[in-house]
């Protein structure tokens, strides 16, 4: 069952949040959603930390658009793996998006006009800074989880670390510590496609009236084919010719080059160039070993979260073999840790769909997760 009609929710921070790269961002808004009631010793509530081209946005639809449903309405709900019958869910936009948290296409106070490209380059860890001055705001100061799937991955890792006694689970799915210099390559391939197309203009497209659609269309046609296997590649489209025959030209010949077209079209029609930049940069930039010589065990010494970690045997771009180098990383430093190896045919983009195995391990993790709350409430 769906959680039904949910309403989005912005609050103001006029306080500078000072940014890895050595500069703060000043007055700025997060938009966020709740979903469920939080308790009275506040313990039951989990952040669910979003991916590239997601956002807080996270269950149930709008009233005035009944078809926006969130990006893991299947996850979570009431009944569903993280039942919102028992948990207070929070959702967060982050800093530098393009859906209502502030970001290149808000207006500059210093200026009078969009950030565009002169946006701050924001970080992993600039995002979790700003998701906990807003868990501050709200009276949290224990989370009984962070979630979050690949980039929401990243985030609920950063979580574990930077605020250790700030959430006692931390679940982390198709994820990884850092990024392959093929999925930076990936990326670079990606933002080259925008900062090339003559409607960018250096960043301030906003003020020309105009999109660097052609850009964004690319740039998610590659970024799509990374989250796809090549087994559910070939099932759904295999070699499969549109009109039967070869056209002998440049056009769509193939279901496959059509269907890539249409993610890229549709992509570009709602997401900002600027922000796919920023966030794509931001996936470039995690490390958390890179402080201590690339060292991971000892960037997670100072966790205190229980874990769970979830990976897909078909996703090439944040492999199992990621994961388990976290679970690794975990266990030296003798944490409690759960890890699933999901055979799953759909590749990266399995986080976000109903494998049935998946959704039980999920379910029963949370069940898990609530029965310590029960147990301290009843203390």
């Amino acid at each position: 069952m769906s959680i039904g009609i949910v309403s989005p929710q912005l609050m103001h921070f006029p306080e500078p949040l000072p940014l890895k790269n050595g500069t703060a961002l000043a007055d700025y808004v997060l938009m966020y959603e709740t979903y469920g009631t939080l308790n009275a010793d506040k313990s039951n509530a989990v952040l669910v930390c979003h991916a590239l081209n997601a956002s807080h946005h996270v269950a149930g639809v709008y009233q005035d658009d009944p078809d926006n449903v969130g990006w893991w309405d299947n996850m979570v709900g009431p009944g569903k793996s993280l039942d919102t019958d028992k948990f207070f869910v929070i959702g967060v936009n982050n800093l530098g998006s393009c859906f209502g948290s502030t970001g290149p296409m808000h207006t500059n106070p210093a200026t009078g006009k969009p950030y565009g490209a002169s946006f701050p380059v924001v970080t992993v860890e600039d995002w979790v800074n700003a998701q906990a001055r807003l868990a501050d705001r709200l009276g949290i100061a224990q989370f009984a989880a962070v979630m979050g799937g690949s980039l929401g991955g990243m985030q609920a890792l950063a979580w574990s670390i930077m605020y250790p006694d700030c959430l006692r689970h931390c679940v982390v799915i198709a994820s990884t510590p850092k990024l392959s210099a093929q999925n930076i390559a990936f990326n670079d391939v990606a933002r080259q496609a925008i900062l090339t197309d003559p409607d960018y203009h250096g960043g301030d497209f906003y003020a020309h009236g105009v999109v660097p659609k052609n850009g964004l269309r690319v740039a998610r046609m590659v970024g799509h084919i990374t989250y796809l296997s090549d087994d559910d590649m070939a099932e759904k489209f295999g070699r499969d010719l549109r009109s039967g025959e070869y056209q002998f030209g440049y056009g769509v010949d193939f279901e496959i080059e059509s269907y890539l077209r249409y993610q890229g079209d549709k992509f570009s029609t709602y997401f900002d160039a600027n922000t796919y930049l920023l966030i794509t940069k931001a996936l470039d930039y995690f490390d958390p070993a890179r402080d201590f010589g690339g060292d991971l065990s000892k960037a997670l010494a100072g966790t205190k979260a229980q874990f769970l970690l979830a990976s897909f045997t078909t996703d090439w771009r944040f492999s199992p073999e990621r994961s388990r180098e976290l679970v690794q990383a975990l266990v030296s430093n003798k944490r409690r840790v759960s890890y699933a190896e999901i055979d799953a045919p759909h590749g990266h983009d399995a986080f976000l769909l109903d494998d049935a195995r998946y959704m039980t391990l999920l379910r029963e993790y949370y069940q898990r997760v609530w029965a310590e709350i029960a147990m301290e409430e009843s203390a």
